[in-house]
């Protein structure tokens, strides 16, 4: 019997070059980033003693990328000229304190088998016990922070940068790097907290056209077989990864996704044809995310709209879909929020791109008011929306859009 699974390398050379955790051995499109960056690292090999340094700019920038990079060089170079040195990484995505920031400090620098119990410790414990693993240590070590704007309050922050001059620590020259996608975080902090851990700032901004085309062609170069991408491919996923904001984990996955498409139609080779369906369906996932992650009031105001879509009754004034708001909230007992506010909800909608509205004028008489539609299919929000629905209940309009049908009710 002929295994369903068969191995096909008609495209691919190396796909897994284009995930997002691929590290590849240069650095492309952020020449003057990196050049900044190396400086601020410079004193680490010269035996000084290291500078804090904050990094921040939007998701899929290389943030994290060019600073795994160059420190696995510093790594390498520290080795050669002999000079002693430790970089410990945390990633803070989940750590919402300072409390559990310094326990998991404590447990990446201890063995699996000392770890310590995430709560039940006085925080001055907490403290001592990372001092006390820190003080293991010789050299220079870098404290790498990841996300570190999850992190909402500054005790943590405080006690790291500050754990010098404290007289916490007394074997080691402590360095930490604070990677952000807030560039707003730094102005929350503390003015002291501030001052020690930006030192030294470096701004990642968006990738542009040009910058966004060599990092794919760097990838495509490793992932692809010669030929097996058209001409015109790398140039429209650059100009699509530019339209969504500079971003080049997008851009590397809208390319992936592409050749994986090709791959799936055996075809010979990766088209823009296969790019703009990918997008569309990375679009389509985009927004279901988007509107799986809206408060339960914004979901109702986007289920308001989409009954009256399956109605066929969109474009819709502001106001019917407040009155279908209202039903929905009052048909579980919960009360609305104010037509001011469903109305802010709807121009965020806009900007999300969930939908699309426009003024009308009927002149003198007839006064101006704002109409509003879908710009997702109904099918797409209605299967986003499947929590909400579950628990308000599947109104009459949309049931032939769920998998099963739901509680029935009426709108008024």
């Amino acid at each position: 019997m002929t295994p369903r699974f068969q191995p096909d390398d008609t495209l691919y050379k190396r796909r897994n070059t284009l995930k997002v955790e691929y590290v590849p051995d240069d650095i492309v499109g952020r020449d003057n980033e990196i050049e900044e960056y190396e400086a601020a690292l410079q004193p680490i090999i010269n035996g000084e003693y290291p500078d804090n340094i904050f990094i921040y700019g939007k998701t899929g920038v290389g943030k994290t990328a060019v600073t795994n990079f160059l420190l696995n060089e510093l790594l390498d170079s520290a080795e050669h000229f002999e000079v002693d040195l430790s970089v410990i990484s945390l990633n803070c995505d989940g750590l919402s304190t300072s409390y559990q920031a310094a326990i998991s400090l404590v447990n990446n620098l201890r063995e699996p088998e000392h770890h310590i119990a995430e709560t039940g410790h006085p925080q001055s414990k907490v403290y001592r016990l990372l001092w006390d693993e820190l003080n293991k240590l010789s050299g220079t070590v870098i404290i790498v922070l990841d996300e570190i704007d999850h992190i909402t309050d500054d005790t943590f922050l405080y006690q790291i940068t500050r754990a010098d001059n404290n007289g916490y620590i007394d074997n080691i020259q402590l360095g930490l790097i604070g990677i952000s996608n807030d560039s707003t975080f730094r102005e929350q902090l503390d003015a002291k907290v501030q001052s020690s851990l930006c030192e030294t700032e470096i701004s990642f901004p968006p990738y542009g056209t040009e910058e966004l085309q060599k990092v794919l062609e760097q990838r495509a170069e490793i992932a692809f077989h010669q030929s097996a991408l058209e001409e015109g491919v790398i140039p429209l996923c650059a100009a699509l990864g530019r339209q969504d904001g500079g971003d080049a984990r997008r851009a590397i996955t809208l390319l992936r996704k592409a050749g994986d498409l090709a791959r799936t139609e055996n075809a010979d080779s990766v088209t823009t044809d296969h790019v703009e369906r990918a997008q569309e369906k990375l679009e389509a996932q985009q927004s279901m995310d988007i509107m799986r992650d809206l408060t339960e009031h914004e979901q109702l105001t986007l289920y308001a709209l989409t009954t009256l879509a399956a109605e066929d009754s969109t474009p819709s004034r502001s106001r019917i879909v407040y009155q279908r708001y209202k039903e929905l909230c009052e048909f579980q007992g919960r009360d609305p929020r104010t037509a001011r506010r469903m109305r802010s909800f709807l121009s965020d909608f806009e900007i999300l791109n969930l939908t699309l509205s426009h003024m009308e004028h009927r002149g003198q008489d007839g006064g101006t008011y704002r109409e509003h539609e879908l710009n997702r299919d109904i099918a797409t929000v209605v299967d986003a929306l499947q929590t909400i629905i579950s628990e308000f209940g599947a109104h009459r309009s949309i049931i032939e859009y769920l998998p099963d049908s739901g509680e029935e009710f009426a709108a008024m």
